[in-house]
């Protein structure tokens, strides 16, 4: 009857540890995945910030290559323009060039013109002077030697002849000089002209070669301005490729997060006494309180402890210390060789030793927290000790 009665009092404490194991259970916050989640909204709402400003960067890259294309539209059309203004500098200094051959050769002509006739003028000035020294007493003396009548009218004839050919010389004279002089006008007009013209055309191919240089500087400032750009969108493309890598990882997180505090409230938490810990434990604990809460007070370093400990009782955990330690992402020295370093050293001050000893019998300051981390606005802490929020 007696030994029945033992068998009954165990069910019920088992029952009642079960309970309480339960209500724990139950009452466990679920803060991980609310902060993940806000991490995740946080890092989309980054996201789009980036991708907005990529997509007014890539705006801005279309509308310079826009420009710059047009530019070099121009830059084309202005290259065709100077070189057809070349071309007819060349054909006006051309015809320059010709038109001195010509008029050297119209000053040469007229020289020798004026030569000839002003040898004819001499021949002419002087016969001239023969009649009018002579006056009437040529016709008499042509009269008096004639033989005959028809002998002094021939000589008469020849005379008059004479007369009328330095008449008509005369002119010709007169007549070849203002040709060729006002020839020789003409063409000092005309290369004058062209002249004018050489120097319109010098003028517009110095304005169309100031346009082509100023157009290529402005070409080639786009394509500086589009090189920084494209920088910058490579940049972006690199925050981009970066935020999405965040995204993916925090994403996985939460999975987990959530995976775990689903664990945590279908399983049932080990008693503390039921767990046992060996001196390797000890050290290992008390050497991540130092990583993680050495210059903290002596209270955030049991809290430390105790989130450690709470982690070893859970069902959502690894059973043990070590695999609570060094559980993928989970305490930032494990991961970085920090704590590596410290258990090289055995850095852990003798306080760090007390909170562990205190964390191992079961005494906890922030009750059944299973998180901590520097505060951030994101998480409403159930405790807050020196500079650490526990959840």
């Amino acid at each position: 009857m007696r030994e029945l009665s033992v068998k009954i009092k165990k069910r019920i404490l088992i029952a009642a540890l079960a309970a309480a194991a339960a209500i724990s259970t139950i009452s466990l916050p679920v803060y991980a995945s609310k902060e993940t989640e806000e991490a995740i909204q946080k890092a989309k709402e980054e996201k789009q910030l980036i991708e907005d400003a990529a997509e007014n960067n890539q705006g801005a890259i279309d509308s310079m290559e826009s420009t710059r294309g047009d530019l070099q539209t121009q830059l084309g059309n202005l290259n065709s323009e100077l070189s057809a203004i070349g071309e007819n500098l060349e054909s006006l200094e051309q015809q320059i060039q010709d038109k001195k051959e010509e008029i050297a050769r119209t000053e040469e002509e007229l020289d020798a013109a004026i030569e000839r006739q002003e040898q004819q003028y001499q021949g002419m000035k002087k016969r001239i002077q023969f009649l009018y020294e002579r006056g009437q007493t040529v016709y008499l003396e042509l009269f008096l030697k004639s033989k005959s009548l028809s002998s002094y009218l021939n000589r008469s004839q020849y005379v008059e002849q004479l007369s009328a050919y330095d008449r008509q010389t005369l002119e010709n004279y007169i007549a070849l000089k203002e040709e060729v002089e006002a020839k020789k006008a003409q063409l000092e007009q005309e290369k004058e002209e062209l002249d004018a013209l050489q120097a319109q055309a010098q003028e517009e191919h110095g304005r169309v070669s100031g346009l082509v240089s100023s157009t290529a500087g402005s070409i080639a400032l786009y394509s500086d301005q589009i090189s920084a750009a494209e920088a910058v969108a490579e940049d972006l493309k690199n925050q981009l490729d970066a935020k999405n890598s965040e995204l993916k990882a925090l994403e996985e997180k939460l999975a987990e997060e959530r995976r775990l505090e689903a664990l945590s409230r279908q399983s049932v938490w080990r008693n503390i006494s039921d767990v046992v810990f060996t001196e390797d434990d000890r050290y290992l604990l008390a050497n991540l309180i130092y990583c993680e809460a050495g210059n903290q007070p002596y209270e955030g370093q049991v809290a430390v402890g105790a989130v450690v400990i709470n982690r070893v009782l859970s069902g959502a955990f690894p059973s043990t210390i070590p695999g609570v330690i060094y559980q993928h992402n989970q305490f930032e020295p494990a991961m970085t060789g920090r704590l590596a370093l410290a258990l090289s050293r055995n850095d852990a001050t003798p306080a760090c030793y007390a909170a562990a000893d205190a964390a191992m019998a079961g005494q906890t300051t922030v009750s059944d927290c299973i998180f901590f981390r520097t505060p951030i606005p994101q998480v409403t802490p159930r405790y807050v000790i020196g500079g650490h929020i526990f959840y």
